[in-house]
């Protein structure tokens, strides 16, 4: 199997199992617990996979049908580059927005590192005031 093709199947687990089907268990399979994860809706940093598993369940809160869409991924070395689009109905309360039980729908870009068949680290870039 190739550097590529290994990366490839580590973000099917993530989006899909982790996002996708909600299924919280693959997490310490796929993080490290060493992963520090850059993210411009964290304040200071967040490591491990419990702080990942953190920002899952903040999202799922205020998109309990939240869907990721992965368009594109680029693997190169150690990294594996996905650009996805999150869709979801805000039905909770989303980075200190109350419900608006609308749809929404925005897109992002995460770089990730990985090493030993875990990711090490995951720097996230997306359209926070966009979706706001």
């Amino acid at each position: 199997m190739s550097v590529s093709q290994a990366h490839k199947e580590l973000f099917g687990r993530l989006y899909h199992s982790i996002w996708n089907e909600r299924r919280m268990e693959f997490i310490e399979q796929v993080i490290a617990d060493t992963h520090a994860l850059g993210d411009p809706t964290v304040a200071g940093g967040a490591t491990g996979p419990s702080a990942y598993r953190r920002q899952v369940e903040r999202f799922l809160t205020g998109l309990p049908d939240l869907k990721f869409d992965v368009h594109e991924t680029i693997s190169e070395g150690d990294k594996l580059v996905v650009y996805w689009t999150i869709s979801g109905t805000h039905l909770g309360e989303f980075l200190g927005v109350p419900a608006t039980h609308k749809r929404v729908s925005f897109s992002g870009i995460t770089i990730n590192q990985i090493r030993n068949g875990k990711i090490i680290e995951s720097t996230v870039i997306w359209d926070g005031l966009g979706l706001l």
